[in-house]
């Protein structure tokens, strides 16, 4: 069998002469001291505009920042509060080394877009470049220069909590949204504009496949699943121009993220060619001493910096340490010259060093944080995120007169948890509400009971969430109410701080007395609408079989009230489709679409002797790709222009859509392929290829997709990405349980 080998395009970053030149000038004046500060990063620490520290570790950051011995802050936030310590750097110091300022801009800044899981469920790349360059906007305005995201972690995991922060679980669909995010922080990679930010891909690498979806765990991962399923969106994101990377908290087969030498020097750095920097996660060197792989903290040094790991963030290890590792000659000095290259290269990019002042004007941020421009950005990426999942007995949209509505729960008058987690520079209780959304629609006779509360008390960024579990205080009032309304609306899930970092779970159904209050309800009025908060997939098998209307509404953001209510009412149709896949219990965690086929795949003549579970169906609950509208489509006419292609051919594929409902719609067309036969067993199918396409009623049109080597190939298990002749199956339709299939042969 040959095999072609592809190059991927732009696998070398380019390099600007003039730059390289300045870094050189600057470097040969710097001391190994000044070089080691470059690579150190310190969390805020006090009010910078307010008197200098006195004593304890907030002085010495202090200090050392005086003595150019910090390369980096983050955390600090506001135009004035970013202009003073620049100005120590800047002003204070024999170089005048600029400090690059870093913020967790995950979802937005002050004004909250729905998290990055939602987003994913748009499926609209567009909508999710804009929104992460109103996030940017925001937070460069505020004086921040440098975000620590977009998380692109793959994960089939929904205990894993940070499933919130990625794009789901697939590589393909994780590949396009990461470059958008990154186009939306960085826009051109010019920087010629003070409202874009440096973008920084995380977590390098594994971290969505901890065991058993326990934070800052180990992962285990083949080659197979490293190179096809986890690095491609990282290797998307360094083709874009990406300018930093982060390390993972987790070990990969044993070996800790940031002391990998063959994720951050082999790959990363020479097989991609990435020339930006690599910064460790929080603390992430000092913890490969609990770990059991570094004996102290010089060793940990020593690993992490010989691994490729530029920065180290808020770990106190580079700065005392690997001066007199240098120094010793324990370690090579080049691998500190390396470190500092990139660091400076990034500011120098960022135009820190043409003006280092360049993103601190107060005019500026009080003009763009919280503006009308961006509500309505984050309103647009809100509505397009929400997933229909259930709607029979047209109970959806809603009428906009004559009904009585009753609406339902704690979180619909919630104004904190519908931001989410990952919000540390917006203002609690800022969301709008269900409960005003709807208020906004006058001509129906709303009312609102909150039932048995939620949590025992509002819970914070930083505590456990503690659900109510016995108190049922409220539930009769709620029934009764329930019994005279025309169509209940209960507004249920989790709270915006239970996923998240820390927030892993070993049962994923709807907490507390949710359910049971969502069961005793419907005793008394069946016609229930089901609209899910919640930052992961959910158990809901209760729901999805008995509720008739069931809406996924995650963790919208800032307008998230107006969101859902405009989508209920039918001002707009929704059309998100599922990032991840719903499980119907935990004990089918992994559950993913591109699984595998076994020898015993399935059941012939009831032989019990096959694949599957003995307890439960082997199905999902909802599959990934999933997501109905308020109209209706069929697919009809797939076609592959011939049967067979020559090497280097590209295959035509074109399918019809037809809206055959009452309203104007939009459908996320999906494509998959099979590689039928190859020297690496692939999975039974993989999305290669979606659009976004807009019909109106009894419209058609013909969809048009064309697959080249890049979605034909895969990676093999030295991690180059081959082409093999043989026989293809490609699958198209509005999810990833396709019906219309088509085959052809590459010689």
């Amino acid at each position: 069998m040959s095999i072609l080998t592809v190059t991927a395009v732009n696998a070398q970053q380019k390099l600007n002469p003039e730059i390289e030149k300045k870094i050189d000038i600057l470097m040969s004046k710097m001391t190994v001291e000044e070089k080691v500060g470059q690579m150190n990063q310190y969390n805020g620490f006090w009010d910078v505009t307010g008197p200098a520290p006195v004593g304890g570790t907030a002085e010495q950051k202090y200090e050392n920042i005086k003595k150019a011995l910090v390369g980096s802050m983050l955390t600090v936030r506001g135009v004035k509060e970013v202009k003073a310590v620049q100005k120590i750097a800047v002003e204070q110091t024999r170089l005048g080394i600029p400090l690059i300022i870093g913020f967790d801009v995950i979802h937005g800044y002050k004004t909250i877009s729905p998290i990055p899981l939602a987003e994913a469920a748009s499926w609209d790349l567009e909508a999710i470049e804009k929104s992460a360059s109103t996030a940017a906007s925001e937070a460069a305005a505020s004086g921040i220069n440098w975000t620590f995201g977009p998380m692109m972690d793959i994960s089939r995991d929904a205990r894993w909590g940070r499933v919130m922060e990625g794009a789901g679980e697939d590589p393909f669909l994780g590949s396009k949204i990461a470059v958008a995010r990154i186009k939306g922080f960085q826009g051109d990679n010019s920087f010629q504009s003070p409202l874009k930010i440096a973008a920084s891909a995380k977590h390098f690498a594994g971290y969505g496949f901890v065991v058993a979806g326990l934070e800052y765990n180990v992962a285990e991962i083949g080659q197979n699943t490293l190179y096809n399923q986890v690095l491609p969106p990282f290797k998307a994101a360094v083709d874009q121009g990406l300018k930093t990377v982060m390390t993972s908290f987790n070990t990969l087969n044993g070996i800790p993220a940031s002391a990998d030498q063959y994720l951050l020097r082999e790959i990363l750095k020479n097989k991609w060619g990435f020339s930006g920097f690599v910064i460790s996660d929080w603390a992430s060197i000092r913890e490969m001493i609990p770990w059991g792989f570094s004996k102290d903290e010089s060793a940990a040094a020593k690993s992490a910096v010989e691994a490729g790991t530029d920065m180290d963030m808020e770990g106190g290890i580079y700065l005392p340490y690997l001066i007199d590792l240098v120094k010793q000659g324990k370690v090579d000095q080049k691998y500190v010259d390396d470190a500092v290259r990139r660091i400076l290269r990034v500011k120098y990019e960022l135009g820190l060093f043409d003006d280092p002042y360049r993103f601190l004007d107060e005019k500026r941020e009080k003009e763009i944080v919280g503006s009308k421009a961006n509500n309505d950005a984050v309103l647009g990426m809100a509505k397009k995120s929400i997933v229909l999942l259930k709607n029979e007995k047209n109970l959806l949209p809603l009428k906009k007169s004559g009904q009585k509505i009753l609406l339902l729960g704690s979180l619909a008058s919630s104004k904190n948890s519908p931001l989410g987690s990952w919000r540390i520079a917006a203002d609690n209780n800022t969301a709008v509400s269900v409960l005003e959304g709807m208020k906004s629609y006058k001509n129906n006779t709303l009312n609102f009971v909150e039932g048995p509360k939620l949590t025992h008390e509002e819970p914070t960024f930083l505590a456990e969430v503690h659900y109510n579990t016995t108190d049922k205080s409220g539930l009769e009032e709620a029934k009764n109410a329930a019994k005279n309304a025309d169509v209940v609306v209960m507004v249920l899930g989790e709270h915006g701080f239970s996923s998240g970092e820390a927030r892993s779970r070993t049962n994923i159904d709807l907490p507390g007395l949710q359910e049971e209050f969502l069961k005793e309800i419907y005793s008394v009025n069946p016609n229930v609408v089901l609209v899910l908060n919640n930052g992961r997939p959910l158990t809901i098998n209760w729901a999805s079989e008995n509720i008739p209307a069931i809406v996924e509404a995650w963790h919208l953001g800032t307008q998230a009230g107006n969101a859902v209510a405009q989508v209920l009412y039918g001002d707009y149709n929704p059309s998100g489709k599922l990032p991840m896949t719903f499980p119907r219990n935990v004990g089918q965690i992994p559950m993913y679409y591109n699984d595998y086929a076994t020898g015993r795949f399935t059941d012939k003549d009831g032989n019990v002797f096959w694949s599957h579970y003995s307890d439960a169906e082997k199905t999902p609950l909802y599959p990934f790709g999933f997501g109905l509208s308020y109209t209706t489509f069929e697919y009809s006419d797939l076609k592959i222009n011939k049967k067979s292609f020559a090497k280097g051919e590209s295959a035509k594929v074109s399918v019809t859509l037809k809206n055959t409902g009452k309203y104007e719609g939009k459908e996320v067309v999906q494509l998959y392929i099979h590689d039928e036969f190859a020297s690496v067993v692939r999975p039974v199918k993989e999305l290669k290829a979606f659009q976004l396409i807009t019909l109106k009623p009894g419209e058609s049109k013909s969809v048009e997709f064309n697959l080249t080597e890049m979605e034909l190939g895969f990676y093999n298990n030295n991690g180059d990405f081959v082409v093999e002749p043989g026989s293809f199956k490609i699958m198209v339709g509005g999810s990833s349980e396709t019906e219309l299939t088509e085959e052809f042969e590459l010689l």
